[in-house]
């Protein structure tokens, strides 16, 4: 789909969530010149953070998206509500983006390919600079009712997913009443909606489109793929683990990202921890043995060994 009212809609979203978190996160930077952050500053951002991007990972990818694992009715609706308050897009319409790019991951179709701008350092500079922000402007917008047709369906679901923007305002008045009663001031308030709600807001965009951007460039390969993901173990903690990117495009119905103990990934420990409460179930972690499968369409130099070693082990273990 792409007309004009879509495409307005697209701009306004772009400005408001998208570039004003750049100027409240410059700000900020600037008020520290008056008074240096807080532990309470330091705090909400921190929580914010974790809220906000457990809702994107563990919601809006690995369930809604990808159908990783099954949870309780309540746990989807929290995490549709954590997801929201990032200020990515409504669930329905990040689940279509997102089903879409891996229907046409690195090829004509995608929407946020960093690899379809031409070549030399030129091609590769706007090919990054489109797959990280600009493309968010204005861009084809996926069939949902094609894309996303089990959210749809579920009626209590898209009544609470329906109200996308006052789920953003949520996420960014919370830290500001927090920041202002444990402050007992304005200016907490303030600072609190800066920190917990525009800067937050603005590392955890950057953070996840640098997945889009830059590890569709750069990094290391676990497994071939028909697309150019790469995985980044420096990243792991900071994204919940979405940086083992090429793991996920191998495998994108696992709810376990990092595949490997050794390898960082918070998603799948709250995707565990839930499941220990009752809230999830039915996780879908691929087998050693397939996985063992995919290393054989690596080049030998290219397989990680502690990988072969403990997947050996499995397989023989099985």
């Amino acid at each position: 789909m792409s007309n004009e009212y879509v495409h307005r809609l697209q701009r306004r979203h772009f400005l408001l969530f998208d570039v004003l978190p750049i100027l409240g996160t410059a700000v900020a930077l600037a008020l520290l010149a008056v008074r240096p952050i807080t532990l309470v500053d330091l705090a909400l951002l921190g929580a914010m953070w974790a809220i906000t991007l457990m809702g994107v990972s563990v919601g809006y990818h690995r369930l809604f998206t990808h159908r990783s694992f099954t949870a309780a009715p309540l746990l989807g609706l929290v995490l549709t509500v954590c997801g929201s308050m990032a200020g990515q897009g409504g669930l329905v319409s990040w689940v279509a983006l997102h089903r879409r790019h891996h229907e046409r991951s690195d090829r004509d179709g995608d929407p946020h390919s960093p690899n379809l701008a031409g070549g030399g350092l030129a091609g590769r500079l706007r090919g990054l600079a489109h797959s990280h922000f600009l493309w968010m402007r204005r861009h084809e917008y996926p069939n949902v009712v094609h894309y996303a047709p089990d959210l749809i369906a579920d009626r209590r679901l898209i009544s609470v997913a329906r109200h996308y923007h006052v789920w953003v305002v949520l996420g960014l008045a919370l830290p500001a009443l927090v920041g202002g009663l444990v402050e007992w001031s304005w200016y907490g308030a303030v600072t609190g909606l800066l920190w917990g709600g525009l800067v937050r807001m603005f590392v955890v965009e950057h953070l996840i489109w640098a997945i889009n951007s830059f590890l569709h460039s750069f990094g290391r390969r676990s497994f071939r793929t028909r697309e150019n993901s790469h995985n980044s173990g420096l990243l792991a903690l900071l994204t919940f683990g979405e940086s083992w990117h090429n793991n996920h495009h191998a495998f994108p119905e696992s709810p376990s990202f990092g595949l490997r103990w050794y390898r960082l990934d918070p998603g799948i420990w709250t995707i565990r921890a839930c499941a220990a409460l009752g809230l999830a179930s039915d996780l879908k972690t691929p087998s050693a043995r397939r996985q063992a499968t995919r290393y054989a369409d690596l080049p030998a130099a290219e397989i990680p060994a502690a990988d072969v070693a403990i997947a050996v082990a499995e397989e023989r273990a099985s």
